[in-house]
């Protein structure tokens, strides 16, 4: 797959969640990367250019816009993508990118919290769409409900796809029981073990925060034993 570089404009801005938005810029319609992956993109800031990369969060079968979604910080870039507007010039670069799904794994399990979410819905999203054979479950952490970002999205997609498997957890000390029928709890072994029998047999991929990251990751290999060669990951830092 080549390197790709070229002149985009913004197409839309999708509230999400709380601070977090989605920005959507014009791409060809034979724009070719992998779900999941990353790319880089430059925007103007006090008519200078800055960039940073950023993870898909829309899917390769979603033509005509390359989309990535973001936790607005006080970052200037962050305050600059916030004030940006449709028909505003950026330019994009694709990478290849180390993260993104292989169809030859059939057995995924995805563990994500908050923003790390962006990549893995690009994710569920092709394996939806092109019906591919892979069995995937995801654990999905938040500190509230309504921080879920994509929430009914990926309630589309489990309701389509049988093959896909969405577990939500809180970890919010003040969360309603009575409300809320989802787990409660930060992701452990046990949560592993209890939602994911076969984990053994699994690849892994771990998106999130760095430390959430760094956690799980040694969570995988030291409590639950599974080989550094069946982890993928990416650290999500804000700017």
């Amino acid at each position: 797959m080549e390197t790709r570089e070229f002149e985009t404009e913004v197409v839309d801005v999708i509230k999400r969640r709380g601070d977090v938005k989605s920005f959507r810029f014009s791409a060809p319609p034979d724009i070719d990367f992998r779900a999941g992956q990353i790319f880089l993109l430059t925007i103007r800031i006090n008519r200078r250019e800055a960039t940073k990369h950023f993870s898909f969060s829309n899917s390769p079968t979603e033509k005509g816009y390359i989309e990535f979604t973001k936790r607005i910080t006080n970052s200037e870039f962050s305050q600059s993508l916030n004030n940006l507007k449709i028909g505003d010039w950026a330019k994009i670069k694709l990478l290849l990118g180390s993260l993104y799904l292989d169809e030859r794994y059939k057995k995924i399990a995805f563990l994500s919290g908050g923003i790390g979410i962006t990549c893995i819905r690009s994710m569920c999203k092709f394996a939806t769409d092109k019906k591919l054979p892979v069995d995937i479950t995801l654990i999905y952490s938040n500190k509230t409900q309504e921080d879920i970002i994509f929430l009914e999205d990926l309630m589309q997609m489990e309701a389509e796809n049988k093959r896909l498997k969405v577990v939500y957890t809180l970890t919010s000390p003040t969360i309603d029981r009575d409300k809320w029928k989802g787990r409660v709890g930060r992701i452990s072994s046990e949560m592993i073990k209890e939602e994911i029998p076969d984990y053994r047999d699994r690849i892994f991929y771990i998106t999130g925060p760095p430390m959430m990251v760094d956690v799980l990751n040694g969570l995988l290999i030291e409590e639950l034993r599974i080989d550094k060669g069946r982890i993928r990951q990416e650290r999500f830092i804000g700017y």
